[in-house]
C-alpha cells in the first residue's frame, strides 16, 4: 500500500490518498517491466522500410555489351547489385515487429512499473473547473506550485481529457498528458514525476487491480 499527500490547485495539502496494487515480487519485477517496455517500443516501430531487388529496379532489361570481345567484364544487366543505380542485395522489407505477451503478464508490469514510481507521484484535487479557457500560463503556474521545477518531466494523468485542460497543457515542455486508461509503461519510466488527479487515481485502482 502507498499513501500519497493529495494537493489543491494552490499547491495546499488537503488530505491522503492510497494506492493499492497487486506488483511482481522483487526477484522478478524488473524482468516483466523490462519485457513489456521492449514490447511497446517494439511495436510502435512501423517495419515500412523498403528496398528495390533487382528484379523491381526500372530499366535494364537489354544486356549492356556483348559478352566476348570488348576487353571488360561481363555484363547482363546495368540493374545489378554491382552497378550504381541498381538493386540492393539482402536490404530491408515491409515487415512486422510485433512481440506478443500474455495481457495477465503486461497488466502486472504497468502496475508494477507504476507503483515503483510512488515517490515522484504528486496526487493532486481534479482541476478541470479552474481552468475556465484555456490558459498555458495558469497550468505551468499550477505545476510549480505543486513543487515540480522548471525543465522536469512530467506525467500528468487525468481522469478524462477535457479541452481546457488538452490545450492549456499541450504547449509545455516535457509535459505528457494522459487519461487514466492510456497508461503505458514507457510514460510511466520516462518520466521525472508523476501528477495524478485524485478520480484518475482512483480509476487506476479499479481498472488496473482487477
Amino acid at each position: 500500500m502507498v499513501e500519497c499527500v493529495v494537493k489543491n490547485w494552490q499547491g495546499e495539502a488537503v488530505g491522503q490518498a492510497t494506492l493499492e496494487l497487486k506488483v511482481a515480487k522483487e526477484t522478478s519485477a524488473s524482468h516483466i517491466v523490462h519485457r513489456a517496455l521492449v514490447k511497446q517500443l517494439t511495436n510502435a516501430r512501423q517495419g515500412s522500410a523498403n528496398t528495390k531487388t533487382r528484379a523491381e529496379v526500372r530499366g535494364g532489361g537489354r544486356k549492356p555489351w556483348r559478352q566476348k570481345g570488348t576487353g571488360r567484364a561481363r555484363a547482363g544487366s546495368i540493374r545489378s547489385p554491382l552497378w550504381r543505380g541498381g538493386g540492393v542485395t539482402f536490404g530491408p522489407k515491409p515487415r512486422t515487429y510485433n512481440l506478443k505477451m500474455n495481457r495477465k503478464e503486461e497488466l502486472l508490469a504497468l502496475r508494477t512499473a507504476f507503483a515503483s514510481r510512488a515517490d515522484d507521484m504528486i496526487v493532486v484535487e481534479d482541476f478541470a473547473e479552474q481552468i475556465s479557457q484555456p490558459k498555458t500560463k495558469e497550468m505551468t503556474a499550477a505545476i510549480a506550485r505543486w513543487g515540480i521545477e522548471p525543465g522536469t518531466k512530467v506525467l500528468l494523468i487525468v481522469a478524462e481529457e477535457t479541452e481546457n485542460v488538452y490545450l492549456s497543457a499541450r504547449n509545455i515542455a516535457k509535459l505528457t498528458l494522459i487519461s487514466a486508461d492510456e497508461l503505458n509503461v514507457y510514460d510511466i519510466l520516462n518520466a521525472d514525476k508523476i501528477v495524478t488527479t485524485s478520480s484518475a487515481l482512483n480509476m487506476i485502482q479499479e481498472v488496473y487491480s482487477a
